[in-house]
Parts: C-alpha cells; sequence; structure tokens
C-alpha cells in the first residue's frame, strides 16, 4: 500500500480531485482519514445479512478503489448477489479491478466507469453510498436519493456514510479538532491536515446527522436509524417500504 504524502509540503494547487495521483495512495489516505472504516464495514455486513437481499444486486456508488465491496463480497460468498461498483474516476476503478484481479475474485464483482446520477442500478437489492453524497451538490441530493429509492425493491436498503456536521459551532469545532487529533495519531502533520482540508473546502460539503435523515426520509424511505457515529462521522441505514417484522 502507498503511502500518502500529497499534502506533505503543506501547498494546494487545486481543488480535491479523484485522480490518478490520489488513486495510487487512496487506501492508505482511507485508513488514516476516516475513524473506524472498518467497524462501518461490519455493521454493513450484518445489515445485509438480514435484510432480503438474495440473489439481488448490491451496488456501491462512488466505489473508489473498491475496498468496501471487495470486502463485502468477500464476507458474504454464499449470498448468491453480485457486487457492482461504479465510480466516475477511472483511476479508482482501474486500481479496484486490479485490487480484483490480485484478490481472484469471481465474475459476481464487477467495476464500472460510470456517473453514479445516471448510472443503470438494476436488480438493486441494497445500494451504498459510503462518504459519496457529501460530494454533490446539495441542490442535486433530493433528486439523486430520490432515484435509488425508485431503483429499490419493497424491503431494499439504502446505507449511507456521511462526514457530517454540527449545528452548534462548538461542539462542531470540538468535533473537528477530535478529527484533525486522529489525523495527527495516524502520522499527518499539522501541515499536510491544513492543506488537505483547504484542498476539500470547495469540494466536500457536509450535512448535519439530520439533514441526512430528513434527505432520505424525503426521498421516500420510511425507516430511517444512524447506526454508527464517530463525532463527525456518522452512518445511515434506510429501508423501502416497512419489512420490520
Amino acid at each position: 500500500m502507498n503511502k500518502d504524502k500529497l499534502f506533505e509540503s503543506g501547498s494546494v494547487q487545486e481543488d480535491f480531485t479523484f485522480n490518478d495521483s490520489v488513486a495510487e495512495v487512496f487506501d492508505d489516505m482511507l485508513n488514516r482519514s476516516v475513524p473506524y472504516y472498518s467497524a462501518v464495514i461490519d455493521g454493513i455486513v450484518g445489515l445485509l445479512q438480514h435484510q432480503s437481499v438474495s440473489g439481488r444486486t448490491i451496488y456501491d456508488l462512488g466505489c473508489s478503489t473498491g475496498t468496501t465491496l471487495l470486502e463485502l463480497a468477500r464476507r458474504l460468498p454464499d449470498s448468491g448477489c453480485r457486487f457492482v461498483g461504479i465510480d466516475k474516476a477511472p483511476a479508482m476503478i482501474n486500481k479496484a479491478r486490479q485490487k480484483a484481479e490480485m484478490l481472484s475474485m469471481p465474475a459476481s464483482v464487477q467495476f464500472k466507469v460510470g456517473d453514479i446520477t445516471t448510472a443503470d442500478l438494476d436488480d438493486a437489492g441494497a445500494i451504498l453510498c459510503n462518504y459519496t453524497l457529501q460530494f454533490i451538490r446539495p441542490m442535486a441530493r433530493l433528486q439523486f436519493v430520490r432515484r435509488l429509492y425508485n431503483a429499490l425493491p419493497a424491503g431494499g436498503m439504502c446505507i449511507v456514510s456521511e462526514k457530517v456536521i454540527c449545528h452548534d459551532r462548538k461542539l462542531n469545532r470540538d468535533f473537528i479538532n477530535m478529527h484533525h487529533r486522529f489525523k495527527r495519531r495516524q502520522g499527518y502533520s499539522e501541515l499536510e491536515i491544513a492543506a488537505k482540508r483547504e484542498a476539500l473546502e470547495n469540494v466536500l460539503v457536509p450535512f448535519s446527522i439530520e439533514e441526512n435523515i430528513d434527505l432520505l426520509r424525503q426521498s421516500g424511505f420510511q425507516a430511517v436509524e444512524t447506526f454508527f457515529q464517530w463525532f463527525n462521522f456518522a452512518s445511515f441505514v434506510a429501508l423501502k417500504e416497512e419489512c420490520l417484522r
């Protein structure tokens, strides 16, 4: 795994983009920047095991280098599901395909270059958007999530993980500081943390937990719950129509 040194100099030439340079170090960046990422994947596996997604397709929209989808496929080998990752960045999909080949993944695992706002979602049983909505323009998010709702069958599941904000300014600063402390423990310098924050400032627009839940409910999902939170990171599960027993 290549070490993330993209912002080591502290200089920011342009806004953050998912280009070849980012793809080469993305797995390290993810592990050192997103707290409890593996715990979120554990939660997703558990949720999928409790839903009737057998034989359907699990989509990962904005799949980046495929880490989540490959882990789901590895841990749900008898589900009869297809696993499809879609990302608009060719560099990310190339890396995901390389990893799938290295791991000898079956043909049921596929990665495609595509626009997640228009891509076909045929036979969807579950749709994942992990740290994806935050990169979609806020005004376009409701239309996008409604499209996910419409693509799912009754009992289908949508899982969303996001960086979030607090409406209370002091708590928001405190949560951001806790995240920066986490990143320092992973070996990032203050210079790197500041430079990456600047690069993401105009690209990543987070909502609060309440705003994310409202977004999912306005899109049609009836059962919406937070299943994980660590300060300014949260994960949500939303079910189409009531399928609780």
